[in-house]
């Protein structure tokens, strides 16, 4: 911290702090232990950031929210330990929908992705470049959001799936899959990121059997659910896929054709 740097004596700041010339902290945040702040950073209130975070310069986290419905309630925007975001990232707070925003652990949101009002978006997520992700959006952990993608609002995207980059994500996105193309669809179980994160070959079997009775196989969602359902073999991946699928009341992405 130097003379340069703008911090509100009510900000409760954490040990081991370096927060870099031009950044500016205002009341009612707080910030936990080794973390570094870049120059020309803004946090404004309600802000709450955990320990041995990296901000990068120009980020503005905890703004208020793009949304015309917003009355200046007081709302939060809630970061874990170990996330990164990078150059001029932005993150606005949460509104009475949900009363937060909230980025989880070990996150990595690269330069000039956006984070509207209310999303929730779980550990060890990766948001690529220039992603803009609208308002109430739920990304669940271990995610990957390809550089340029557009997430509608409300949408939901599942654990550990891949929607390439350039995207327009308007219908929820199951777990475990890589989605592309215009209009945005299932290319694929997305082996690649499973092995990396020491899924076992019978899992990614029992996930590539369900998806493909629901994608390649000419059921419809209604039929295929009762087809999974009714296979015998268990597992926490099916079950995953299940619970997400009947949940998604705005539908999901399409098959290949």
């Amino acid at each position: 911290m130097n003379k340069f740097t703008n911090i509100n004596k009510a900000a409760k700041i954490g040990t081991n702090l370096r927060i870099d010339s031009f950044s500016t902290i205002h009341e009612n945040v707080t910030i936990g232990d080794d973390c570094w702040i870049g120059s020309n950073v803004t946090i404004f209130p309600g802000a709450r950031i955990g320990s041995n975070c990296h901000i990068f310069p120009g980020a503005v986290i905890s703004a208020i929210p793009q949304d015309l419905k917003f009355k200046g309630e007081e709302t939060t925007t809630i970061i874990g330990d170990n996330t990164t975001i990078r150059e001029c990232v932005t993150i606005n707070r949460g509104t009475n929908y949900n009363k937060s925003t909230i980025v989880g652990d070990s996150c990595f949101l690269m330069a000039y992705s956006h984070v509207a009002h209310d999303c929730i978006i779980k550990n060890n997520v990766i948001i690529a470049n220039g992603v803009a992700i609208a308002g109430h959006v739920e990304i669940d952990e271990y995610a990957i959001i390809g550089g340029l993608s557009a997430i509608q609002q409300f949408s939901k995207i599942g654990k550990f799936s891949m929607v390439s980059g350039g995207s327009l994500v308007r219908k929820n996105v199951p777990p475990y899959i890589k989605v592309a193309k215009e209009p945005l669809r299932f290319i694929g179980v997305n082996t690649i990121g499973l092995t990396r994160n020491k899924f076992n070959q019978e899992s990614i079997k029992m996930i590539k059997s369900c998806y493909r009775v629901i994608f390649q196989e000419g059921n419809n969602i209604s039929q295929a659910i009762k087809l999974i359902e009714k296979n015998k073999e268990n597992s926490k991946e099916k079950k995953e896929i299940i619970k997400f699928i009947k949940n998604s009341k705005t539908g999901i992405v399409k098959g290949f054709y």
